[in-house]
């Protein structure tokens, strides 16, 4: 095989392919019936033509003889009045006429046998239409359910392109999600070891001097309450004469 050939083969190939993804089986099963009724329909006007001519033809016949009639009467009439010449001349016409209906006759006989030739075709062809019909329509109607089963079946499985397409958001929204988590929960260990200072406190402040703050300011507290305790103590009580009086 010559590489000419080889790259024409190989361009046939990628074609097919690209008319089995592109095409749809349904419009071509359509537009192989509309052609199909197109020559029908040029075979059934060609009957409808040769039909014509034959009734043109057959008209023609019809004049011819009636033409062929007349002037076998007029020579008739002429011979009875003894003018021999013109009874001479009509039959004369007449054998013209009757010539060119043997030639017509002929005519009509070739277009009818034409006719029914184009008849008998025509309807063996308009058979074939409509089994074609038939046959179009019981595959459309297989390749529509089986198109649906498959989208329902690709939806189900999670193979059809849409589907991809979700599985691939699905995962990805796990995947940044496992990574926060991750990252909060390393955060977290920093924070609780130190090694990470929490953003939130005052600066120059870690978590080691808020305790010792926190327990600064609970030993304060405890000196006031002696500090009071002390003073009370140390206050008189209250006089009873002092009270009377009063």
């Amino acid at each position: 095989m010559g590489l000419a050939r080889r790259i024409a083969e190989l361009f046939r190939v990628k074609v097919h392919k690209a008319l089995d993804r592109a095409e749809d089986p349904r419009e071509v099963l359509d537009y192989s019936y509309a052609r199909q009724l197109e020559l029908l329909n040029k075979v059934r006007r060609g009957v409808a033509d040769v039909a014509t001519s034959r009734k043109r033809v057959e008209l023609q016949l019809d004049q011819l003889r009636t033409s062929a009639d007349r002037l076998e009467g007029q020579a008739r009439q002429a011979l009875s009045l003894g003018e021999d010449a013109i009874a001479r001349q009509a039959l004369a016409r007449r054998t013209a006429a009757l010539a060119q209906v043997d030639d017509l006759q002929g005519q009509r006989a070739s277009l009818q046998g034409e006719e029914e030739r184009l008849a008998l075709a025509s309807q063996r062809l308009q058979a074939k239409v409509e089994a074609f019909r038939t046959r179009k329509e019981t595959l459309k109607a297989t390749y529509t359910a089986a198109e649906a089963r498959t989208r329902i079946s690709e939806s189900v499985t999670g193979i059809s392109e849409e589907m991809g397409d979700v599985g691939v958001a699905v995962q990805r929204a796990e995947d940044r999600t496992a990574q926060l988590e991750a990252r909060a929960s390393a955060l977290d260990e920093l924070l609780a070891s130190g090694a990470l200072q929490d953003a939130t406190l005052p600066a120059g402040r870690d978590d080691l001097q808020t305790r010792l703050d926190a327990l600064t300011a609970g030993g304060d507290i405890d000196e006031q309450l002696a500090r009071m305790r002390r003073q009370l103590e140390a206050a008189p009580p209250p006089s009873a004469d002092r009270d009377d009086a009063g």
